[in-house]
């Protein structure tokens, strides 16, 4: 009998007052007995409008109604069919943006919670199971991933699973990318991480780190030491700026600096580990997307007292998950809405005292389809902070652009590809993700990934037909 109940099994989490003071994750998952409840609310819908909303295409009402019957194993392994990451799409896809958008339970009440139902079955597995190494029969042909964040893994595991010899070169020390260096650890746990790593590792991919490629090795080269195709999964971690004055001033930093240091160097153990990071009193995260919810809940658990998020748009315009915003809410972070940063003040001695704003009222749409914002003259007023983080998005690097003659990008730094397929201007030659969209949703380049994996299949075996 399907549970007919309008609202999603409560997530249980971390009280926000002790939370907002440790790293560790926020929500704590489903018990088996929540999953099953959850589950039995999926009506096995025959159209299965759930899974066009997914960039992957998971077989939900499958590995649900598995779920349901208590076959935990079955269900993951389900997922796992089309999606090699399950651990970490359950914790940071925007489902309400995609599956459970179009999920009709969704329409008299709340969707099902498609995202906590694969964090669970994922989780269940880790504990229950150790990951086997399959027999994949090779075929000796070499393709090079260059980036092992999102897009560069599902490529990578995808190619391993059809007989492809494999290897990510990646830059950093440790591989992951955005998932180890952006994503917090009380949002996305880097053991959880790794582990998904070390089960696409189990597949025969190679993983070179400390390899930047364009510096290092260049795409010419690759092609030379015999990779019959490459698939640039690179990301974009160039970190953008708005221009202002004082963004020079110690105390200013990218919210991509400033969440690799924590994330990925560990600071939030300092002085156990030698990464130091300054988070003042008062902090002022200007953005209003993940990576601004992300940097300001991260500063409030450093010792921050007041942080803030400054942001140009009203809060129905913000790109961030609403359970990201909801979460910041709960921990104590101020939202400062319609207001926007004109420049940095700082001390005689070069460190920022604090940040100039000014109000904005909303116009007409622009572009994007949100409401353009419009200065309100005579409205300019300080903020007091000692810290200004800016995470107003990230483009790609631009080193493999300057490396690889013919390879075509957008002004912007974006790589110009084949929609479908992913190839770029070079043949042999596949590009997704952040290199290609600029900074998006870990999903999003997994599905890149895999349209690429596809791709690079079809055309290794027409030119060996």
């Amino acid at each position: 009998m399907p549970n007919m109940s309008l609202k999603k099994v409560q997530m249980p989490e971390q009280d926000p007052n002790v939370r907002n003071k440790n790293f560790k994750e926020v929500a704590l998952g489903y018990t088996e007995e929540m999953a099953v409840e959850e589950a039995k609310r999926c009506l096995n819908c025959k159209n299965r409008p759930c899974v066009s909303g997914c960039p992957v295409n998971v077989k939900i009402p499958e590995f649900i109604s598995l779920i349901a019957e208590g076959r935990f194993e079955e269900a993951y392994l389900k997922i796992k069919e089309t999606n090699n990451l399950p651990a970490i799409c359950g914790r940071v896809c925007p489902q309400e943006n995609q599956c459970e958008k179009y999920c009709v339970r969704g329409k008299k009440g709340e969707p099902v919670g498609i995202g906590r139902l694969e964090r669970f079955a994922a989780d269940w597995y880790m504990a229950h199971r150790e990951p086997e190494t399959p027999e994949i029969p090779k075929n000796n042909k070499k393709v090079a991933v260059i980036g092992s964040g999102p897009a560069g893994l599902t490529c990578a595991a995808d190619l391993a699973k059809m007989g492809y010899s494999v290897t990510i070169f990646e830059a950093f020390h440790t591989p992951g990318g955005v998932l180890m260096y952006g994503i917090p650890e009380f949002r996305l746990p880097k053991d959880l991480v790794q582990r998904e790593i070390d089960i696409v590792k189990k597949l025969g991919v190679e993983i070179k780190t400390n390899m930047v490629v364009g510096k290092s090795v260049t795409i010419d080269e690759l092609m030379e030491e015999g990779y019959e195709a490459i698939f640039i999964g690179s990301g974009a971690g160039l970190p953008n700026f708005m221009g202002i004055p004082g963004e020079n001033l110690n105390g200013v930093y990218s919210a991509n600096e400033f969440l690799t240091r924590i994330n990925l160097m560990k600071a939030y153990l300092y002085p156990e580990v030698d990464t130091p990071i300054k988070v003042g009193r008062n902090v002022a995260v200007v953005g209003g997307g993940n990576v601004a919810m992300d940097a300001a809940r991260s500063a409030k658990r450093l010792g921050a007292e007041n942080v803030y998020i400054v942001y140009r748009r009203s809060e129905a315009e913000m790109p961030a998950r609403l359970e990201e915003i909801h979460h910041a809410k709960d921990e104590g972070i101020i939202f400062k809405f319609l207001t926007n940063p004109v420049r940095i003040l700082g001390t005689d001695d070069g460190w920022v005292k604090g940040m100039e704003c000014i109000e904005m009222e909303l116009g007409e749409p622009d572009k994007s389809g949100r409401r353009r914002p419009i200065p309100k003259k005579g409205s300019e007023h300080v903020i007091d902070v000692d810290t200004v983080i800016i995470a107003i998005g990230q483009s790609p690097n631009p080193l493999i652009k300057s490396t690889t003659p013919g390879l075509k990008t957008h002004e912007w730094g974006g790589i110009v590809v084949d929609e479908e397929t992913g190839a770029t201007s070079i043949p042999g030659v596949f590009a997704g993700g952040d290199a290609v969209t600029g900074a998006a949703t870990v999903i999003l380049a997994m599905g890149a990934g895999k349209k690429a994996a596809a791709a690079i299949d079809r055309y290794l075996k027409s030119k060996s037909a």
